[in-house]
């Protein structure tokens, strides 16, 4: 495995093996990695001739409130995870090399970055959007892997890929689970052990919500009550941000379900942000 620090090092890295035809699987993370990113790398790893990986927790996607300063890190445990998944490039770039003094430039994708976790978390899209971006030019992948996790994050970036002619397939895998059905997230670490019982509620809902519209129930209004019923069970939910009904694609609630439904939810255990959503089809 090798280590790059420098963009333009990893540029010339990535152009040499594009030159040579061979084509590059990218797995962008912000480290502390978990199996949920041992899986995409995987992925990568079976359909392209060279796997890299990045490590960067990006300052522009968190808040003034939100945790950049206590946000997870494991650079030396990630590094043995990524030499032991025998990938062949980790990225891991210092921020001032991303973003040197006045650095100005930002990317924005309308409409979308404005609904679910956007409502909540004003500017995260936009940080998101415009570090995926210098990473796409810097490592030019062939094909780039996301969890479906972040569905709201994946469909941003796929929205991004093809407005801007970036010409790189996005790959959205499944959701990898713990064994009573939590999502994977590197999250997960703040929850204490009985913040980390109540979080199965999340995942109990999303299967209940969809074994109800399985059922026939397709009222939003009954759905969403249903939902926030569920979550609600759990004293430790300080706050539930979402839970209802979306267009897979445009992200908009739906006003009865037809077809393929996102079911998503964000809530706020204790202090720690959760996310979770489940695709059923009716």
């Amino acid at each position: 495995m090798e280590l790059i620090r420098i963009p333009r090092i990893m540029q010339d890295t990535s152009r040499g093996h594009l030159l040579h035809g061979r084509g590059i699987g990218f797995v962008p993370t912000m480290g502390a990695l978990h199996e949920g990113h041992l899986s995409l790398v995987r992925r990568a790893k079976e359909e392209n001739d060279i796997t890299m990986v990045s490590i960067f927790v990006n300052p522009l996607q968190f808040g003034p409130s939100e945790d950049f300063n206590k946000y997870p890190k494991d650079t030396d445990g990630d590094a043995d995870k990524l030499r032991k998944a025998e990938i062949d490039v980790l990225f891991m770039p210092d921020a001032s090399s991303l973003y040197p003094a006045g650095f100005s430039t930002h990317v924005e994708i309308e409409k979308l970055s404005e609904k679910l976790c956007g409502a909540f978390r004003p500017g995260h899209f936009r940080g998101v959007a415009t570090i995926v971006t210098k990473l796409f030019n810097i490592v030019a992948p062939t094909r780039a892997y996301f969890g479906q996790k972040d569905y709201q994050q994946a469909v941003i970036i796929k929205k991004m890929v093809k407005d801007l002619d970036m010409g790189i397939d996005i790959v959205v895998c499944p959701t990898i689970r713990e064994h009573d059905g939590l999502a994977m997230s590197s999250r997960n670490a703040y929850l204490n052990e009985e913040e980390r019982k109540a979080a199965t509620v999340i995942n109990k809902c999303l299967v209940q919500t969809t074994e109800l519209i399985k059922s026939g129930i397709i009222d939003i209004g009954s759905i969403r009550r249903f939902m926030k019923e569920k979550l609600s069970e759990k004293p430790l939910v300080t706050e539930i941000q979402y839970a209802s009904v979306y267009d897979p694609e445009t992200l908009d609630e739906l006003e009865r379900v037809e077809k393929e439904a996102l079911l998503a939810v964000a809530l706020k255990i204790g202090g720690t942000r959760l996310i979770d959503n489940m695709l059923v089809k009716v």
